[in-house]
């Protein structure tokens, strides 16, 4: 307002109209609809006006509002649907609102109990025991150290669980599945693709908020034909073998920690060398772990196209995680699937099954389009007690 009054003032006082909107940087357009206000209401025609629109487009009126709120209160078990219907029977002289527009209503006078939404809590998979190279390889992040120029390093480790191997030991800035797949391919490449790999439960081995807790680095690997096995959330002596790897990491190449990454990883390179074949090791009889690996017999030749000739439909996921079916139909499944074929598959009367692989999704119908998860695939079983 102070620059508007000064504005003012100063055209009173008799400058002209151009020179001074030059010097407060305005349009003539606005220096006139300024003294304009202030010829028409004096002062207060210099205060800031609300910008609220004086109208508001198909704002819904407050008759039609009240006896929503009403119908609710007197049949608190019914939702938008039924009180929409009741309004249109009662009153099919007004304009009905639409469903979501009498869900808003109700909600806005505290109407609409809102369900807390859980997600799924993490359980963990089946676990293998295996006792030959490369039937399960074991990966893990050890716990993020401060390196001396400040900046946090995140060793990623992936190890053999039968000799012990230790295949990668990288430092990260990150544990973002970018430099993850990076990583895990040259691994591949240098030493053939294992059956299992073991991880816990954070990112980027698995997502809590995405379809049976599957990453994209998970998607990767099933597409590889490996099978992912995860321990429980808490337990990491389930994965005990590579906890051990990072005790001993911890002690021989973090303390105290390198200068910059460079360093550190000159390091871990060191550490990975005299490990594998300078280092006996009492649970290997004294032996080395290259003493005891072999390159497994299955070699990385990247992805095949998957194809799904038992299924009605092969589609391809969106990069929003969607399936389009039909006509306007979208299906939302994950964004972790983005890029990838499903096989969709009619099993009964309006209700599709969507399949990845070998494995089944869930299940839709064509009406709601909403996705129904079928049962977790990767879940541990609880096994029958076998009678005594």
């Amino acid at each position: 307002m102070d620059e508007r009054l000064r504005f003012v003032a100063r055209l009173l006082e008799g400058e002209k109209m151009a020179t001074l909107c030059r010097e407060f940087e305005v349009s003539r357009k606005t220096g006139y609809k300024i003294f304009a206000r202030y010829k028409d209401c004096g002062l207060e025609g210099l205060t800031d006006r609300s910008r609220r629109p004086y109208r508001q487009a198909n704002k819904l009126p407050f008759q039609i509002e009240a006896l929503i709120v009403q119908l609710k209160r007197e049949h608190p078990g019914w939702g938008a649907p039924k009180i929409r219907e009741k309004l249109k029977r009662k009153h099919n002289d007004v304009q009905t609102p639409a469903i979501s527009t009498v869900h808003s209503v109700l909600d806005r006078h505290g109407l609409v109990d809102h369900a807390r939404r859980r997600h799924p809590r993490a359980q963990g998979t089946a676990l293998s025991k295996p006792g030959l190279p490369n039937e399960l390889w074991c990966a893990d992040y050890k716990g993020e150290f401060m390196l001396a120029d400040r900046r946090y390093c995140y060793p990623l480790t992936i190890s053999d669980f039968a000799s012990r191997y230790l295949f990668s030991c990288e430092a990260l800035s990150s544990t973002q599945e970018t430099y993850a797949f990076t990583i895990f391919e040259r691994v591949f490449k240098d030493f053939g693709l294992p059956k299992a790999i073991r991880t816990d439960n954070g990112v980027p081995f698995a997502s809590p908020h995405a379809l049976f807790g599957l990453s994209k680095l998970a998607v990767w690997w099933l597409r590889l034909g490996i099978r992912i096995e995860r321990i429980k959330p808490g337990h990491p002596a389930q994965n005990g073998r590579h906890e051990r790897i990072h005790l001993t990491l911890k002690k021989e190449a973090t303390k105290p920690a390198a200068r910059n990454f460079l360093q550190q990883q000159a390091r871990f390179d060191d550490f990975l060398d005299c490990y594998n074949r300078e280092r006996p090791h009492q649970a290997l009889d004294m032996k080395y772990p290259a003493e005891l690996y072999r390159p497994s017999a299955r070699p990385y030749h990247g992805l095949d196209e998957l194809r799904y000739p038992f299924h009605d439909r092969t589609i391809t996921v969106t990069q929003c995680g969607r399936i389009c079916f039909g006509r306007r139909r979208k299906i939302n499944l994950s964004t972790v699937l983005a890029g990838q074929n499903v096989g969709v598959k009619q099993v009964n009367d309006r209700i599709w099954l969507v399949s990845f692989m070998d494995y089944d999704l869930g299940f839709f119908d064509d009406e709601t389009c909403r996705l129904e998860p079928a049962v977790n695939p990767f879940e541990a079983k609880v096994l029958p007690m076998s009678p005594e």
